[in-house]
């Protein structure tokens, strides 16, 4: 049993994202759809489509790979791994054991997470505290999902949206607290406005009037509550990485909280599409990585989704 300490911080991210681009002229293809009609409504011009023969496994691998590379940690450092996903095909053994036995993590506690798009930062707020108990000193937290194994191409409401991808976040304990308090939750009266439906294979569906009203109206105050619990105010933030669904969204609720000007808005939506858990550690990673985010900032990341559950908190960049 390792000590407790006051709080954890991200020491690392990483991203992975499939080959291939999916342009809208692309979709246009295959159904009645075409360019504007999907950035008028949704912000998004491509997203990226895993091959066949890549699973969700593979891409939360090579994410959390480079996400501890970048810690300078040891596989054998690595006490918890936890993977948000919903669409995990293997059941048993968990794709974080399979990804732990890939990168040669000895004994961690292994398990995957299954909370639809606000997977990432429920699972960060686990980590965060298992490791503030003591139950840990390292963890990875890992967001990956192939949405287009879900997703029904004959829908233009519904495949416009979707992409494939993963991020990843290796979390260790700190002396101070890199990781605020989570503000979690879920609505189960409107459990079915995001969902996947049917036998395996199961497809995307959601209720998007109903999913876009939610957001809108309840995301700030979620927000206002994050920052309030870290001890800051929206205006003290670097930046704002929210799930990655649509680009509407992202700037009603940014301009509901009135930020100033330069903080920084993750908008990987445009490129990336909505990749369920893997969008906020995908976006961070992102934003990170093109130093747009310095390191110590704080930034406020917040999710939602599937069961119209929540989560979110503000982290301290790397």
């Amino acid at each position: 049993m390792h000590a407790a300490v006051p709080g954890s911080r991200i020491a690392a991210l990483g991203h992975h994202q499939p080959a291939r681009v999916m342009t809208n002229d692309d979709l246009a293809t295959l159904v009645d759809t075409g360019d504007e009609w999907i950035r008028r409504r949704t912000g998004i011009a491509t997203r990226r489509i895993a091959a066949p023969d890549e699973s969700v496994t593979d891409m939360a691998a090579a994410a959390a790979g480079k996400a501890l590379a970048a810690s300078g940690l040891e596989p054998a450092d690595i006490g918890l791994i936890t993977v948000a996903t919903c669409t995990a095909i293997d059941r048993c053994p968990s794709i974080a054991a399979q990804v732990a036995a890939r990168l040669g993590l000895p004994s961690p506690v292994a398990f995957d997470l299954n909370n639809g798009c606000a997977g990432f930062c429920t699972a960060l707020a686990c980590a965060d505290h298992a490791l503030r108990a003591g139950a840990a000193r390292h963890a990875l937290v890992i967001g990956a999902e192939k949405m287009s194994d879900v997703t029904d191409w004959t829908d233009r409401r519904t495949c416009v949206l979707l992409g494939d991808g993963a991020g990843a976040a290796v979390l260790s304990a700190h002396r101070e607290e890199g990781v605020g308090p989570v503000v979690w939750g879920s609505d189960p009266t409107r459990g079915d406005a995001v969902r996947l439906v049917g036998e395996w294979h199961p497809h995307f569906a959601q209720e998007g009037q109903t999913v876009f009203r939610w957001a809108t109206g309840e995301l700030p105050a979620l927000a206002e509550e994050a920052c309030a619990r870290a001890g800051l105010r929206p205006a003290d933030l670097a930046g704002v990485v929210t799930h990655q669904a649509n680009l509407r969204i992202i700037d009603a609720v940014v301009r509901r909280l009135g930020l100033p000007e330069d903080v920084v808005i993750a908008q990987d939506v445009v490129e990336s599409g909505n990749t369920s858990a893997a969008s906020v550690p995908l976006a961070l990673s992102k934003l990170t990585e093109r130093g747009e985010l310095p390191s110590g900032a704080p930034v406020l990341l917040l999710a939602f989704g599937g069961g119209m559950s929540w989560a979110g908190q503000v982290v301290t960049c790397p």
